[in-house]
């Protein structure tokens, strides 16, 4: 008896079949892709404007945080309204008008002299450094500007309870609070270049540097398409100013704009 084995040899694809595959292949993908390109890109985009805003929102926030402790009336802005700057104070108090004790003195008595030494009324925290600066009754305005160092005189030694300048003066006007504020440095935030930058450290003039030149400065935001600062020395009241602070940030076609605004006090 014979027997026969019928066996068939493995087969593959053809390369018709294989390029049909592709093609099919491609097809799907492609109906896949419009399906799930617009999902994706929102999600890409929604990413994008979050984290400018939260850039944005982090800047005007820091912004704000230091001009609430700045001098009164020394808020300024530069004439594109791209700049801001401000004197910051680190401390302050009252100091001693009348006898007895050391005493700061003023044009407003004419009988008193130059002094050098002062006591305050209370204790100051933290004590002044050497080489900050005291103010009285800064008004912002000719012979009460501390910008032009008419009422402010360099600190040379402090404790808690009084201060010693560097020179003996006499204050052209008196405080009708007998206030006094110690400033420590002058501080602008200028948007230039697609930047919004942070100086600080650097000295202080009578007119307002654009930029400011030594000191000490920190990249805050970057991606700046728009920057508007604008102050108002009496919008609240004469007691009162109000600084509005618009910033915009422009990445990946994603555009996001924020504005704050900040009440500064002017009561010197």
């Amino acid at each position: 008896m014979n027997t026969f084995v019928h066996s068939r040899s493995p087969r593959g694809f053809t390369l018709v079949e294989m390029v049909m595959v592709i093609v099919i292949t491609g097809i799907i993908a492609g109906m896949v892709a419009v399906f799930i390109r617009a999902p994706v890109q929102g999600y890409f985009d929604l990413a994008t404007r979050a984290a400018l805003t939260d850039n944005a929102d982090t800047a005007l926030r820091r912004i704000g945080r230091d001009l609430r402790l700045a001098l009164p009336n020394s808020v300024r802005i530069n004439a594109a309204n791209t700049s801001i700057e401000f004197l910051q104070t680190s401390t302050g108090g009252r100091y001693r008008s009348k006898a007895p004790g050391n005493v700061l003195n003023t044009v407003d008595e004419p009988s008193d002299s130059a002094t050098a030494t002062f006591d305050v009324l209370g204790t100051m925290n933290p004590v002044p450094s050497s080489g900050n600066r005291v103010v009285v009754y800064n008004l912002g305005i000719s012979g009460a500007d501390a910008y032009e160092g008419s009422n402010s005189a360099v600190i040379s030694a402090a404790t808690a309870s009084s201060i010693t300048m560097a020179a003996a003066k006499q204050f052209p006007f008196e405080s009708p609070s007998h206030r006094f504020q110690v400033v420590d440095t002058p501080v602008t935030y200028r948007c230039a270049n697609g930047t919004l930058t942070r100086y600080w450290g650097y000295a202080i003039a009578a007119a307002q540097p654009d930029p400011p030149e030594g000191g000490q400065s920190a990249l805050i935001a970057e991606n700046v398409s728009g920057c508007l600062f604008t102050y108002d020395p009496l919008m609240i009241n004469e007691r009162s100013g109000l600084v509005s602070m618009q910033i915009q940030l422009t990445k990946n076609n994603e555009t996001v704009t924020l504005y704050h605004e900040v009440h500064v006090s002017n009561v010197p």
